[in-house]
């Protein structure tokens, strides 16, 4: 199992970081080690006094694919759910003005939390018009539209397909919305898809 994320899938994210507007998909991983399950904490860690939360739609891969065509790529993912890229923005920075890569900040342990998977059949409006959000200690951060994505889930499946081969199993972590800001000890995080929470957890 591989987590592939994308950055700036969203230009109101890209815009509140003063970032460019990509027009191609930026792709980054992360090792099965930043997988965080199952409503458990996570411990924030001591070599980042600034690390943020993004808020995302992740694709679960049904199946193996390679050089997947954009118009078959919604056979690829059966179920949905929302996940956290956790990013230690002050490393990011550093990474950044040095022109390294940025895994430091992006792929460290835990850093990806999901929450519990449910069908995309669930949701006529997938494409079009679903909306998600995370609320941090009942307040709402960030809110997001999937008619809003730059690249769509069935294009980013395709572009990734042309350079990794997906597998069964894979996350495809597609993109935040604007309001990522700093996480706290003591905070409580949680994602909801349309109306439906799947996403729980504390930072201790």
């Amino acid at each position: 199992m591989k987590i592939i994320a994308v950055g700036r899938n969203y230009a109101a994210h890209a815009s509140e970081l003063n970032n460019p507007i990509p027009t191609t998909p930026i792709i980054f991983m992360k090792p099965d080690t930043a997988l965080l399950k199952d409503g458990s904490p996570f411990y924030h860690p001591s070599f980042s006094n600034n690390i943020h939360h993004e808020i995302e739609i992740v694709l679960k891969i049904a199946k193996e694919g390679k050089h997947i065509a954009e118009k078959f790529a919604h056979n690829y993912f059966d179920e949905i759910t929302l996940g956290i890229d956790f990013t230690a923005r002050d490393i990011q920075q550093k990474c950044k003005e040095n022109g390294w890569p940025w895994e430091l900040a992006k792929s460290f342990d835990c850093s990806a939390p999901i929450g519990h998977f449910i069908s995309k059949k669930k949701f006529s409006n997938l494409y079009e018009d679903l909306p998600f959000r995370l609320d941090v200690n009942q307040q709402i951060k960030q809110q997001g539209n999937t008619q809003n994505l730059i690249f769509s889930f069935e294009y980013l499946i395709s572009f990734v397909s042309q350079y990794i081969t997906l597998k069964k199993g894979d996350l495809l972590f597609t993109g935040t919305p604007e309001g990522v800001g700093k996480i706290n000890i003591g905070d409580h995080l949680q994602g909801y898809l349309a109306n439906e929470k799947l996403l729980d957890l504390h930072i201790r």
